[in-house]
C-alpha cells in the first residue's frame, strides 16, 4: 500500500480562515494523510489572506519561505489556498512556478470532518461565507463571491460535535453573521439559530459572536445575547468611521446618529457589555477636521476594545479610484493618534476591574503563571489575564480570578 504523504498547514489571516483550514485538513486526514508540523511535512498547504496590502505581503513572504524549504529538499509540494489565489491566481502561477497548485476560496463545511489547529478547548464555527454589504473600500465580496449561509441542520450537527468534544468556547464567525439566513430562508435568522445553539451546548461554557454589522443588529439579537448566560457579553460591531460624508463614501448604510443610537441601545440592553469596534483612518479625502471628529467620538464613547487600520487602496473596489488619496505618512500619524487614545481608554477600563472577581478561561501555561481570558476578550485579538494559582490548571478550565493588578491591555489576578 502506497504511503500517504504527510501534510503541514500554515493558516494566515482571520478566524474564518482558521475554520477553512480545519475543513481542508479534516478532509485530507479522513483520506489517510497524517497531519504533522511543517518541518516533518512532505506537502505544505498555506491558506492565504489578501484582504489588504499588509495581509498580501505576509502571504507572499510566507509562500517564499516555503519555496526555500522546497529548494532545500525539505518539502515535495506546495499548495496555495484561499484569498490570494482567488484574487491573483493567473499572476501567481507565473510569479511562483515552484508552487504546485493554486486553489481559490474554500466552500462552507457541510461535513463534520475537521482537524483542529486551534487549541482544543476552543473552536470556530463558520456559519456563513461572503458578504452582502458592498463597502467601497472592501474587496471581500469579489473574493468570496455570493453570500451563503450554512444550513441549520448542518450547523447544529457541528454544534453537537463540539459539545461532545467538551470544547470550552465556540466562536460563531462570518464576514457578517447578522445576515445569517437571508439567502436560505429569505430572512435574518441569527437570533433564532442562537437560541437553538444554546439548547445544545450543555458542555460548552461560552458562545462568542464575531462579527455583527451595525445596520442589521436587531433588538431580538441583543435580547438573546442579554438573556442567554452562555453567550459572551461581547459585541464586535465595526463602525469604520463616524463622519457622515465618509460613511456615505464608504457605502456603510449608516449615519452618525444611527451609530450613536445603536451604541446607546446596546449598553442599555446589556449592562456591562464589552463593545469592540474597528475604524479606518486615511480614507480618501478624509480631512483633518473629519479625522478629529472620529478621534473625539472615540474619546467620548470609550469602546472597551478597538482595532484601527490605515486605509488600504484595493483594486477592483470603488474607493480605488476616489480622489484625494491620503499620503502614507499622514495615515500612519492618524493611526498612532487613534491607538494612543485607545491605550488610555483601555487602561482606564481595566482599572475598573481591580479588586473584582472575574470568570476566566485558561488558555495556556507560561513559566510561573497561566494565561487566560475573560468573556470580554476574543482569542488572539484582545487582552489576556495573567493568573497565579497554587493548584494545577489546564487549558479549557474556567476559574474565578480576583484581579490584583491592571495593565494597559491585560489584567493580573489570582485564583
Amino acid at each position: 500500500m502506497k504511503k500517504k504523504q504527510r501534510i503541514g498547514i500554515l493558516s494566515l489571516g482571520c478566524p474564518r480562515n482558521v475554520a477553512d483550514s480545519e475543513n481542508i485538513m479534516g478532509r485530507l486526514n479522513q483520506k489517510g494523510h497524517p497531519i504533522v508540523d511543517m518541518e516533518k511535512a512532505d506537502v505544505a498547504i498555506i491558506n492565504t489572506c489578501a484582504f489588504i496590502e499588509e495581509a498580501r505581503q505576509e502571504s507572499v513572504e510566507s509562500i517564499l519561505e516555503l519555496v526555500e524549504l522546497k529548494k532545500e529538499g525539505r518539502l515535495k509540494k506546495i499548495i496555495v489556498y484561499g484569498c490570494l489565489p482567488q484574487r491573483y491566481g493567473s499572476i501567481l502561477g507565473q510569479e511562483l512556478p515552484e508552487c504546485d497548485a493554486f486553489v481559490g476560496r474554500v466552500t462552507l463545511n457541510h461535513s463534520l470532518e475537521r482537524f483542529p489547529i486551534t487549541p482544543r478547548h476552543y473552536a470556530y464555527l463558520k456559519i456563513c461565507e461572503g458578504c452582502i454589504n458592498h463597502c467601497s473600500f472592501c474587496a471581500i465580496p469579489k473574493i468570496k463571491g455570493k453570500f451563503s449561509s450554512l444550513d441549520k441542520e448542518t450547523l447544529l450537527r457541528q454544534v453537537d460535535c463540539f459539545n461532545r468534544q467538551d470544547v470550552s468556547e465556540i466562536s460563531c464567525v462570518g464576514q457578517d453573521i447578522t445576515a445569517y439566513g437571508m439567502d436560505l430562508y429569505k430572512a435574518m435568522k441569527l437570533a433564532e439559530i442562537l437560541r437553538e445553539i444554546v439548547k445544545r451546548i450543555e458542555n460548552v461554557g461560552w458562545l462568542r459572536l464575531l462579527y455583527l454589522y451595525p445596520s442589521r443588529l436587531t433588538d431580538d439579537v441583543l435580547k438573546v445575547i442579554r438573556d442567554e448566560p452562555k453567550i459572551c457579553k461581547y459585541i464586535d460591531v465595526p463602525i469604520q468611521h463616524i463622519n457622515d460624508r465618509l460613511l456615505k463614501l464608504m457605502h456603510r448604510g449608516t449615519k452618525k446618529k444611527d451609530l450613536i443610537r445603536l451604541i446607546d441601545k446596546i449598553r442599555k440592553t446589556i449592562p456591562g457589555v464589552a463593545l469592540r469596534t474597528s475604524v479606518i483612518v486615511g480614507f480618501p479625502s478624509e480631512t483633518e477636521k473629519e479625522f478629529k471628529e472620529l478621534l473625539s467620538f472615540l474619546q467620548d464613547v470609550r469602546f472597551e476594545r478597538l482595532g484601527a487600520f490605515i486605509y488600504s487602496r484595493e483594486e477592483d473596489t470603488k474607493a480605488f479610484g476616489f480622489k484625494g488619496q491620503i499620503p502614507k505618512k499622514t495615515k500612519m500619524e492618524r493611526l498612532n493618534l487613534v491607538m494612543s487614545c485607545q491605550q488610555k481608554i483601555s487602561a482606564s477600563v481595566n482599572a475598573g476591574f481591580l479588586g473584582k472577581t472575574l470568570k476566566v478561561l485558561i488558555d495556556a501555561k507560561e513559566k510561573d503563571c497561566y494565561l487566560g481570558r475573560t468573556q470580554f476578550d476574543a482569542p488572539e485579538v484582545d487582552g489576556q489575564v495573567f493568573v497565579k494559582s497554587d493548584r494545577r490548571l489546564k487549558p479549557g478550565d474556567f476559574v474565578d480570578v480576583k484581579i490584583t493588578d491592571t495593565l494597559e491591555y491585560d489584567l493580573v489576578g489570582e485564583v
